[in-house]
């Protein structure tokens, strides 16, 4: 017998790591159950088959009570003869799954009244009819054939408050269910109203016109995916830079109509039909002699110090000598790294050089002009080293307007 203990403990444990399922319904369960019982071994009755039934109330998906009757008769295990055993008790059980689930582990405690006869020897049994009160805890599963019939395993610890002693017994049992209206009614759902069938309802709905088949936030309000302030559905240029200026079709502005978008046009007031080139400046430029500067920059940075200003020097003395011409100081890196962060390194570098020379080296700012390529124009291949170095590079273009 103390070794179904631990069996025991283990169906209890199991128990309790099952989830619990709510379910709103009655049910009433006839349980009629064949067993095996272990005795203490202070009674002097061996171990022996007992059968019986219960009469089960589960009146909430958790919670449910029941009336147990069993029976046995049990040889002695030391003395010659054997003893009638009957028990009554009262049970409570709660269960950690909804009654429709297929498995519904469940633990249970407690008490009622085992009567040993009057054959019983008077050791361990108390009073003259040999009865004894016995609390019991325990658990089991229940598994469900159909909504209506389903096998019970049980085991239980009981143990005798009269005498002190302990008995174990495992049952297995068929279980017919019969389901039992509840009373509670069901709570009225409001019904979901999208009067522009956008997937989000009126009472959350900040848009509430959007258009047919528009695809909308949570707030059901068209999506910008470029944020700049045109909806998706009416943006004919849906990726312009964020900040910029656009107008009601969400493209860019141009204000002087000369082709050159506002955030790109150096000379946003040229007359009205003007040739320009690309930064929207009148008159085409022309490169005509192009200085390759060898800065070496450090890792991830744009300063630059006098150690450059001879060769920058060479740059700005071929301005004056040449005062119509202009210059874009054009910046290039290699292929490594994001290109994003590309251009807007080779941008800064290309600044760095420009205001050597309009701040160092007496260039008019009007004249000097930087633009970061990142790696979109290399000299050589960027799969060696030798080529990435050579693509990291500054160049000076001279130009001059046809």
């Amino acid at each position: 017998m103390p070794s179904m203990r631990p069996l025991t403990l283990a169906v209890v444990a199991a128990a309790i790591s099952t989830p619990s399922i709510a379910e709103d319904k009655d049910y009433i369960y006839i349980n009629p159950f064949i067993a095996y019982q272990y005795f203490d071994d202070k009674r002097d009755l061996s171990e022996t088959g007992t059968f019986g039934a219960g009469l089960e109330y589960r009146f909430t998906p958790s919670w449910a009570v029941e009336a147990v009757f069993s029976r046995a008769n049990a040889d002695r295990k030391y003395n010659p003869g054997d003893s009638d055993f009957e028990e009554i008790r009262l049970d409570g059980l709660y269960y950690f799954g909804a009654p429709e689930e297929t498995w519904n582990p469940y633990l249970a405690v407690g008490a009622g009244n085992a009567d040993f006869g009057d054959s019983a020897l008077p050791i361990y049994t108390s009073g003259t009819n040999h009865d004894e009160t016995r609390v019991n805890i325990g658990g089991g599963v229940r598994y469900n054939i159909s909504e209506m019939v389903s096998l019970r395993g049980d085991i239980r610890e009981f143990h005798g408050i009269d005498e002190s002693t302990f008995d174990t017994q495992v049952s297995l049992g068929l279980s017919l269910a019969f389901g039992l209206a509840s009373g509670k009614s069901e709570p009225a759902v409001a019904a979901v109203v999208d009067s522009d069938n956008d997937g989000v309802e009126d009472g959350m709905d900040q848009c509430q016109n959007t258009p047919a088949g528009a695809a909308v936030d949570a707030k059901g309000c068209e999506l910008d995916d470029d944020r700049d302030g045109v909806a998706n559905s009416a943006d004919q240029c849906p990726a312009t830079p964020a900040g910029a200026s656009v107008d009601g079709r969400g493209c860019e502005t141009d204000s002087d109509n000369d082709g050159v978008v506002d955030s790109k046009d150096e000379c946003p007031d040229t007359a009205a039909g003007a040739d320009v080139d690309a930064k929207g400046c009148e008159g085409i430029a022309e490169t005509v002699e192009t200085f390759q500067i060898e800065v070496q920059f450090p890792t991830n940075s744009a300063a630059i110090d006098d150690s450059y200003d001879a060769q920058i020097q060479q740059v700005a003395s071929f301005m004056n000598e040449n005062p119509g011409t202009i210059v874009e100081i054009a910046g290039h890196t290699d292929s490594a790294g994001n290109d994003d962060y590309n251009q807007a390194l080779s941008q800064r570098r290309a600044e760095a050089v420009a205001r050597r020379l309009t701040e160092n080296l007496g260039v008019e700012a009007d004249r000097v002009s930087a633009v970061g390529y990142g790696e979109a124009e290399p000299v050589a291949d960027n799969g060696t080293a030798a080529g990435r170095a050579q693509n990291r590079r500054v160049e000076a273009r001279i130009q001059v307007r046809r």
